[in-house]
């Protein structure tokens, strides 16, 4: 399966490793592709450095540590999503042709789309059982 992480699951796995959205990242860079694109990588920076520096260090180690496809996420129109700077997340994601996107992010979980699926860690977690 070819999975998708949204930056707030990544920056609540570098918060809490124990929580849900870590066990979802742990469990999906085990068991199948993990794709992140370089908007998400920059969001998850920005957001660290913006509210957690302390905890820079840890997420340079996990994406580091982490096995993963980086993809360019293409800028510009394409899938309709509410929040406009989601839309870069969504359109890699379907031009990757991502079967999951593990996200918190309302704007994500509201979509009413078929492929790829959209999931909150939980959902995600429960689903592999």
């Amino acid at each position: 399966m070819r999975v998708m992480i949204d930056s707030n699951v990544i920056v609540s796995a570098v918060y809490n490793p124990n929580s849900k959205p870590a066990r979802a990242v742990r469990d999906v860079c085990e068991n199948h592709e993990l794709l992140l694109c370089d908007h998400i990588v920059a969001e998850c920076y920005d957001v660290v450095r913006r509210k957690f520096p302390q905890h820079t260090l840890v997420l340079d180690k996990l994406l580091t540590s982490l096995g993963y496809s980086l993809v360019v996420a293409p800028r510009g129109s394409g899938a309709a999503i509410a929040d406009p700077k989601d839309a870069p997340i969504l359109n890699a994601a379907i031009m990757e042709d991502a079967d999951v996107i593990i996200s918190g992010d309302n704007h994500f979980l509201s979509l009413d789309i078929e492929r790829p699926k959209v999931l909150t860690p939980a959902q995600y977690l429960e689903m592999i059982k």
